[in-house]
């Protein structure tokens, strides 16, 4: 990984944080939850490393468009999960998936302006 890719090292650190949020909803006996949060969650970081490498502008936007959806359905679970009392806060994930989605619309907007 590039050390100085931005956003590759939030949605690195952004994947870990779910994981570990993951486990602690599993210990919880939340599993439907903590599956779909972990499919999602994790799925930014790949999709954002995939448009590294993408084969041509177009696929580079698409992964990120892809990198956009799942921010989205992430969102989604973090929200379930803030309001049924019986799960565990979700607010630090919510604060760390601002500036991401923010960076990601921002290279989406760059990208199609070129």
């Amino acid at each position: 990984m590039e050390k100085d890719n931005l956003i590759l090292t939030l949605t690195l650190d952004f994947a870990v944080d779910v994981i570990h949020f993951a486990e602690e909803l599993e210990s919880k006996r939340k599993f439907v939850i903590a599956n779909q949060l972990l499919k999602s969650g994790t799925s930014i970081g790949a999709n954002v490393r995939e448009a590294q490498n993408a084969e041509s502008k177009a696929d580079f936007i698409h992964k990120f468009k892809v990198a956009a959806k799942e921010i989205e359905e992430t969102d989604y679970w973090l929200l379930l999960c803030q309001r049924v009392p019986s799960y565990p806060e979700p607010s630090h994930l919510q604060e760390k998936l601002i500036p991401i989605k923010r960076i990601i619309s921002k290279i989406i907007i760059s990208a199609k302006s070129k």
